[in-house]
Parts: structure tokens; C-alpha cells; sequence
């Protein structure tokens, strides 16, 4: 799962930059608004959280922006207590969800939680695909109960099939989400190959069905 901070409060960004990112998620951040507009133009992400009062703009464009442009993308609004009329504007733009200064991180990952769930899985607390089942809340996959071992990035990169069943998707959007602004940093996208050959035997070697088609000069695409 792929997120974008947009929070002026230094030391609030990275606390929540380094608690989302313990709990498995990629984490983008920008302390300002030109920064934040210019990631949402250049990524796409799960869930935003955006706080309303930036310097250089204000978080409410950023969610009419993100509305208009990435309507699958959920938005938590992050407020002052003082900005009631803010926040009620932005839930009728169309956000999912508003937390109010200060709150506990743990309450910020159970609403970020309940809106991917909301977004991407109807709601569903076990997403079912044939034989294999996934466990958004908990981070885990089995195959006829028996539980996969997967590493983070075969555990990412399944449920990014699973939010994306049967569309193909090209080996550049696989590394982008995977890796983030880190892809700048590899020299090839051979490891995509290999994660996803990774992913497939292990849910094979399980009993299950090999659900992952190679749309050859195109990518890759998850269906049964």
C-alpha cells in the first residue's frame, strides 16, 4: 500500500512516516503544498493524508485536485481542532475520513486501515479469490488455510494484483509501487521478475492455482 503524507509539522510527518512504514506501507511525504501537489501528479497512491493548513496553499485544493484527477485514492483529512468548517468541507468533496490534533498513531493506522478497506475491498476483512484468501487487516495470505511466507514485497506485490485483478499491469507500475521514489535508484527492473516468479511458486507449491498471466510486451495480469 502506497501512501503520501502531506503535513507541514516536521516531526508529525516522520513519526507517521516511520510508524506507517514499520506497519508495512510505502510512505511518500511532503511538508508543503507545491510538494504535495507535485507527487499527486506524479505518483498514485492507495490513501493520502492531508493536512488542511499548508504553507503555500491550502490541503482543500489538494482534495478537489485528487477528486477530480484520482477519484479511487482515499483521503484522510488531518485538521487543527479549531477548523471544524474545513473539515466538514472536505468530507463533502469527498473525503473519507478526518482525524483531529493530536491524535495516536495507532488510531491513525485503524482509520487508515477501514478506509483501504472501504475503498479497494467493499469493506471485506478477507478478500476471497478462488483458493486463496487474503487478510488485508493482518498483512497475510493462504491458500486452501494454509498460510503463505511471503517477504514484504511479495506481500505487496499480491495485493497490488488483488486491488488491480484483471487489469494488466506493466512492469514499470509494478516497480513504481514497490519501490517508490527508491526506483531512481536500481539499476534494472529484473527484480520485478523475480518477485513475482517468487510469488507465483509459492502460492503453487501451497495447492493453489497459478494466477498471475504474463501479457507478453505489455506486463503482467492477475485473474482466475
Amino acid at each position: 500500500m502506497k501512501l503520501l503524507i502531506i503535513e507541514d509539522e516536521q516531526a508529525l510527518n516522520a513519526s507517521m512516516v516511520s510508524y506507517l512504514q514499520q506497519g508495512g506501507y510505502t510512505c511518500d511525504a511532503a511538508l508543503n503544498y507545491r510538494d504535495g501537489a507535485r507527487l499527486l501528479a506524479d505518483q498514485h497512491y492507495t490513501c493520502v493524508l492531508v493536512d488542511l493548513t499548508l504553507p503555500g496553499g491550502s490541503g482543500l485544493d489538494l482534495v478537489r485536485l485528487l477528486k477530480k484527477n484520482s477519484p479511487d485514492t482515499g483521503i484522510i483529512i488531518i485538521s487543527a481542532k479549531n477548523a471544524l468548517d474545513d473539515k466538514i468541507t472536505g468530507l463533502e468533496l469527498g473525503a473519507d475520513d478526518y482525524l483531529t490534533k493530536p491524535f495516536h498513531l495507532s488510531e491513525l493506522n485503524a482509520r487508515l486501515r477501514s478506509v483501504i478497506r472501504r475503498r479497494n475491498f467493499n469493506g471485506q476483512k478477507v478478500i476471497q479469490i478462488g483458493s486463496l484468501e487474503v487478510h488485508p487487516d493482518s498483512a497475510e495470505a493462504l491458500v486452501q488455510g494454509r498460510k503463505l511466507t511471503l517477504t514484504k514485497k511479495e506481500y505487496d506485490l499480491l495485493l497490488y494484483f488483488v486491488t488491480n485483478k484483471n487489469r494488466v499491469l506493466t512492469k514499470d507500475s509494478i516497480a513504481e509501487h514497490l519501490w517508490g521514489d527508491h526506483i531512481e535508484t536500481l539499476d534494472s527492473l529484473d527484480f520485478v521478475y523475480t518477485h513475482i516468479k517468487n510469488l507465483r511458486r509459492k502460492i503453487v507449491e501451497a495447492g493453489g492455482e497459478d494466477p498471475i498471466t504474463t501479457v507478453y510486451g505489455m506486463g503482467y495480469k492477475f485473474s482466475f
